[in-house]
């Protein structure tokens, strides 16, 4: 990097710090495209890409006033995507060995009466967690689970950010646990 470049960035990354709106921008518009292209070699996504990438630059910008650049803004940026892509990969095969799961077990239990009544009665009590919980918890929850929304998309709809989308479920899924703990396995 030229030793202009590197000036550049310094300053870029400490009015970022400032909660300068329009280095914000600078940086966003420089490097969007390329972080995208550069998460969807992990996700093989570009829906799950982007956001990946807009979720790193809704925490850079909640985060600003902690961040610390050491290396260069673009360093940075991809070590940051990586760690959100590899996080997603992560999530993604705990979901499948789920739905995985979920049907192994479903699929012998078609037909099975007492089954069907213990699988109503489950639902039941998801319901009636949910809706002890906060509305804007079990609303997330949802969205995600009802709806079959993205978490970007459920932000996008209630004005927040993917993250606090992500808070919530996760509060949503702990509360849940906690109260069908008996009936899991």
């Amino acid at each position: 990097m030229k030793k202009q470049d590197h000036i550049i960035e310094k300053a870029l990354g400490s009015e970022l710090r400032k909660g300068n709106k329009n280095a914000f921008s600078t940086i966003f518009i420089a490097y969007y495209k390329d972080l995208v292209l550069f998460a969807a070699n992990f996700t093989r996504e570009i829906d799950s890409a982007e956001e990946i990438v807009q979720d790193t630059f809704a925490n850079i910008w909640e985060e600003h006033k902690r961040i610390n650049i050491d290396v260069s803004i673009k360093s940075f940026l991809l070590k940051s995507v990586q760690n959100k892509c590899i996080d997603w990969i992560r999530h993604m095969k705990i979901l499948q060995k789920y739905n995985s799961e979920s049907l192994t077990n479903s699929i012998g239990f078609e037909y099975d009466t007492d089954n069907y009544l213990t699988n109503s009665e489950i639902e039941g009590l998801v319901r009636d967690a949910l809706n002890k919980l906060p509305p804007v918890i079990s609303q997330a929850y949802r969205m995600s689970r009802n709806e079959g929304l993205k978490y970007h998309e459920i932000a996008e709809k209630l004005n927040v950010s993917v993250r606090t989308v992500e808070v919530r479920i996760g509060k949503a899924l702990s509360s849940l646990r906690d109260e069908l703990d008996d009936y899991l396995v």
